[in-house]
């Protein structure tokens, strides 16, 4: 009977003990999660790895985040957050506007450099949008879009999102390994490189 209770507690007990810490910090920590389509692409590619902070509960403009789809399918999408609660939000000649100030969107420099001349995001601003008709950003919600623009399902088709629907944010990228670290925009030039 003693060996049984010594091989308990110096074999399975750790192991349980560490099954529930792994468990834990991954339902309420964090987890990888791999990226699926190309709606973030070039900031994040189809088949890359991101950690997902599902600590993070204060979301500012610019966040990548993880949060269920708006059309109730049971899938999780990752987009950029473009405006918090009490923005206004307007585009006009490819140009984003929060508040009435233009703001500088550099992860879309690929996207453009590979549309030249093409507007990827019409003349329009949360009022005249279909989906979302409001002068502004309601409490508990933010509007999002990916960074492909011509090819991301985003808040130009779904609308708002609700903030409790949020997983986390992606802070960094943990797959390939040449890619490791904080996500940055890319660069044009890398990008015309790749393809060449």
């Amino acid at each position: 009977m003693d060996k049984l209770k010594d091989f308990f507690i110096s074999f399975i007990l750790p192991m349980v003990i560490t099954l529930l810490i792994f468990l834990g910090i991954w339902q309420f920590v964090g987890a990888p999660v791999t990226i699926s389509g190309e709606s973030m692409a070039p900031t994040l590619e189809n088949s890359e790895r991101v950690w997902l902070n599902r600590l993070a509960s204060d979301y500012s403009r610019g966040d990548i985040i993880v949060f269920d789809a708006p059309d109730g399918s049971g899938d999780e999408y990752i987009k950029r957050v473009i405006g918090v609660p009490g923005d206004t939000v307007a585009f006009k000649d490819d140009t984003l506007y929060i508040n009435g100030e233009a703001v500088d969107e550099p992860y879309l420099n690929v996207i453009r450099a590979l549309n030249p001349g093409r507007q990827i995001m019409p003349n329009e601003s949360l009022q005249t949008l279909p989906t979302t008709q409001a002068s502004q950003v309601p409490e508990g919600k933010l509007f999002v879009l990916g960074d492909n623009r011509p090819v991301s399902k985003d808040g130009e088709e779904f609308g708002f999102i609700d903030q409790d629907t949020i997983k986390g944010t992606v802070p960094f990228r943990i797959w390939p390994l040449n890619k490791i670290g904080k996500i940055e925009p890319v660069d044009p030039q890398e990008v015309a490189i790749e393809q060449s």
